[in-house]
């Protein structure tokens, strides 16, 4: 029992990265569990993230697979946070940062809801808007590596239409000062204002605004965030729902069900303050046309 106490999402993630180097390199959950002398059992519910897992057998998987230096060592670090009691994912901590977590469950997904009040997420971003963004984030990057950071945040946006697993429905509630920050330029602007308006008339995408005027909230006390819900798949439960949200120094992610009925709560709070849909779109074009006269 104490086993299940740990925080699920450093297993899940660490038990995905580890079926996907099995796949990657030919082998069977029989011949993996005869080359490490344990059951396919074992295997098993280490890639089905089911408890928490020793460094030595994520070591010795990583060797079977061929697996790079640096990817051992990452993996290896989060086998060693699959113990903890909460989960806190520090930057620049054992870890790395290219190792990105969130990634993982957000391609997991069934459901991804959204509340942010800075910054479109990065899932609707156009591609001139991210750059836009990396450019205020990592002033120190190289064109070249930025360009690749850019390119990687567009490719996550193909979840949104993916056939299989069936794409996630996404719904996003952004407040209306996020419209008015402007990011490089107003044609910049502009560009990412069409592309929200676009990627409306998706069947699983929702986007809402809620407006300045809608005045203090819940929302504005305990910053942005994002649930992420998953798929039952082939188990009888299915692996419990994610709030994740992040700061300068880290990203937290809370599993335990009392967590996430609270920020249900919240977002519950936020759809009743928001424009609907329709609304919400009539104000987007609304800007856009001030964005270009402004």
């Amino acid at each position: 029992m104490a086993d299940d106490m740990g925080s699920t999402v450093p297993r899940r993630q660490l038990g995905r990265a580890l079926r996907d180097l099995r796949t990657e390199a030919g082998a069977t959950l029989d011949a993996v569990a005869e080359a490490l002398e344990c059951s396919r059992q074992k295997v098993w519910r280490i890639e089905s993230g089911l408890g928490s897992v020793r460094g030595v057998d994520v070591r010795a998987m990583c060797e079977l697979y061929g697996a790079t230096g640096e990817l051992t060592r990452a993996l290896t670090a989060l086998a060693g946070e699959t113990k903890a009691k909460g989960w806190w994912h520090a930057y620049g901590d054992a870890v790395p940062e290219w190792f990105e977590l969130y990634v993982g469950l957000e391609s997991a997904a069934s459901r991804l809801r959204f509340y942010k009040n800075s910054l479109v997420p990065g899932i609707l971003q156009s591609r001139d808007y991210a750059r836009g963004i990396y450019r205020i984030d990592q002033p120190d990057m190289s064109d070249d590596d930025r360009e690749r950071a850019v390119d990687l945040r567009l490719q996550r946006q193909s979840l949104l239409t993916r056939r299989l697993p069936r794409a996630p429905q996404v719904q996003v509630v952004l407040c209306e000062s996020v419209l008015l920050r402007p990011v490089d330029d107003a044609e910049t602007m502009a560009g990412q204002l069409h592309h929200l308006l676009a990627m409306t008339r998706m069947s699983n995408v929702s986007i809402r605004i809620l407006p300045l005027t809608a005045g203090p909230h819940y929302g504005a006390v305990g910053g942005e965030f994002v649930l992420l819900d998953f798929p039952l798949g082939n188990r009888s439960t299915p692996e419990p729902p994610v709030v994740y949200s992040e700061s300068w120094t880290g990203s937290l992610y809370l599993d335990r069900p009392a967590e996430f009925a609270a920020y249900e709560k919240v977002w519950a709070g936020l759809l009743d303050r928001s424009l609907d849909e329709g609304q919400s779109f009539q104000l987007i074009n609304k800007i856009i046309g001030e964005v270009h006269h402004g």
